[in-house]
This record gives C-alpha cells, sequence and structure tokens, in this order.
C-alpha cells in the first residue's frame, strides 16, 4: 500500500510534536525543581498539594494572630507595670501625707503631685496598639477612660465593654489579648454608669485622695491606703495574667511552627523533582528531539522548519 506524502507529513509531525511536548515537559520540571506543575501530571497528587497549601495558609495566619497578640499583651503589660509604679509611688506619698507631722501646705503640693499621677493613670488606660485601645475590652476603636470635666476632673467614665478582644490561635480556641478595663482599674461591683457611687474604683480613689489632701484630712488619707493596697493587689493580678498568656502564645507559636514544617515536608515529597533525575530526563528528551529532527529531515528530504 502506498503511503501519501501528506501522511508521512502529518506522521513526522505529530512525532516530532510528542518528542517536543516531553521536552518542554521535562524542561518546566527542571526549571521549577517541581514534577507536579499542573493537575494532569498527578491528579491525586495535587489534590493533596492544593490542601497543604491551604493548611500552611491557615497556619501563617494563625501566627500573625499570635504576632499581633503579643504585641497587645506586652504593651498591656507594660502599662500596667506603670500603673503599678505610679500606685506605689502614691502609696509611699500617701503615708508620709498621713503623718500629723505634716503640715496643709506639704499636702496642699501633694495634691497636685496626686492629680498629675492620676492623669499620668487615665493616659496609661487609654493605651492603645496602632489605632486600638487594648483596655476597652470589644469596643477598640473608642476611648475607654475619660474625665467628667478635663480642667476640674470629678469623676471618671468608662466607655467599653466587659468582653476582652480576643485573637484566633486555632481551630475554636481563642486567646484574649485585650482587656476589661472596668476589672482593672475598677472590679466586678463597680457600677461605672454611677461612678461617683464606687469605692473601688482607682480613679475615684485618686480624686478622692488629692481631696484628701487639700482638705487636710489625715483620716481620709489613710483610709485611701487601703484602698490603694487593693487597687495594687488587682493590678499585679493582671500583670501576672498577661505573662501566663504571653507564654501560652509562645508554646502555641511553637506548636505551629512544627506543624507548618510538618505540612512543608510533606507537600515536599508530594510535588518536588529528583533534580539529578530531572537533568538526566531532559538530556535525554533532548537528545531524543534532536534525533527526531535528523530522521525527519532525511525522511522528508527538505528543511523541517518549512511545515512547522
Amino acid at each position: 500500500m502506498r503511503i501519501s506524502t501528506n501522511s508521512v507529513y502529518d506522521s513526522v509531525k505529530a512525532n516530532i510534536t510528542r518528542v517536543s511536548d516531553q521536552m518542554l515537559r521535562a524542561n518546566l520540571i527542571v526549571s521549577t525543581g517541581k514534577r507536579i506543575n499542573k493537575l494532569s501530571d498527578d491528579p491525586v497528587g495535587m489534590v493533596s498539594v492544593l490542601d497543604l497549601r491551604s493548611d500552611i495558609k491557615n497556619l501563617e495566619q494563625l501566627e500573625r494572630n499570635i504576632t499581633m497578640g503579643r504585641t497587645w499583651l506586652k504593651t498591656g503589660e507594660a502599662a500596667l507595670t506603670q500603673v503599678e509604679d505610679i500606685l506605689s509611688q502614691v502609696k509611699s506619698l500617701a503615708i508620709q501625707m498621713a503623718s500629723e507631722n505634716v503640715g496643709s501646705s506639704e499636702r496642699s503640693a501633694a495634691a497636685e503631685t496626686v492629680e498629675g499621677l492620676l492623669r499620668q493613670v487615665l493616659a496609661l488606660a487609654n493605651s492603645k496598639v496602632g489605632d486600638r485601645y487594648i483596655f476597652g475590652g470589644t469596643n477598640t476603636d473608642t476611648t475607654p477612660f475619660s474625665f467628667d470635666d478635663e480642667d476640674t476632673p470629678t469623676e471618671v467614665t468608662y466607655a467599653g465593654n466587659a468582653s476582652a478582644f480576643s485573637i484566633k490561635i486555632g481551630n475554636d480556641l481563642e486567646v484574649a489579648v485585650g482587656k476589661d478595663g472596668e476589672q482593672i482599674f475598677g472590679d466586678d461591683d463597680f457600677d461605672w454608669s454611677n461612678a461617683s457611687a464606687g469605692e473601688d474604683n482607682i480613679f475615684k480613689t485618686l480624686l478622692d485622695l488629692k481631696g484628701y489632701l487639700e482638705s487636710d484630712s489625715t483620716a481620709g488619707i489613710q483610709g485611701a491606703l487601703t484602698k490603694l493596697d487593693n487597687h495594687l493587689s488587682t493590678v499585679n493580678a493582671a500583670i501576672s495574667d498577661i505573662g501566663t498568656r504571653i507564654i501560652r502564645l509562645d508554646v502555641k507559636e511553637n506548636i505551629i511552627a512544627d506543624l507548618k514544617l510538618s505540612y512543608t515536608d510533606r507537600m515536599s515529597r508530594i510535588e518536588d523533582a529528583d533534580i539529578a533525575e530531572a537533568i538526566m530526563d531532559l538530556q535525554s528528551r533532548q537528545v531524543a528531539y534532536q534525533a527526531a529532527l535528523a530522521s525527519s529531515s532525511k525522511i522528508l528530504k527538505v528543511s523541517l522548519v518549512d511545515y512547522l
């Protein structure tokens, strides 16, 4: 049976195309270092790789959450440590001013010092990470604490809520990194809607102490000392709690890092190519391609380029 010229050309072209495709795929494997570059390369393997990539992205998001959470916690820790130092300073001053040997002029000067320290505590209670407040519960975009009168304050109001801002560190696992300000600067029973009626508000204690100093009331000053001790205990407990949460984030971060390494290793075993083997395969494909061109040229007796 006689084979037509067109059939010969078509057969040669198909053979060259097949060999060329094999060479290009081998070249892609070498250049990317991966044996799976599209779904048709290994459908089952590609599905596994896509699942692992999704898992790794989720872990990376958790890592970002933890980094942010640690910043929040450390900022809160630093702020509360300063509040603790200020309260200790106020306590020392109150002990001095409670003495009967101190005169009214000294107490009046101490009252000004207390007001300055009060304003420092208020500023610390309104600490932020970026543009978000850390002591306002989940109301992170609202200034949590404010004076009723900036020039002559008589009370401080709270605009936050009782739900601490939290971050996600795992499936159905969250850690509170913000703080419910009323638990730190007041207590669970304090009525922030009627601040002047409370007993255990840090701000009220400082405002009252300022008033006692101005009025020369040693009994009032001595009474404020007990409240200052309670506030110091509350703040100290909050600082300890933050330290515990930081440790928890550190532990979780290490677990996530190990998981991420495990997922990356599994993905590498599925999709990565053996480079030495891939290079040898590419060289073999190149030789086959050159041989196909040479043999086709002899068969056609013309340049194959004319038909490609």
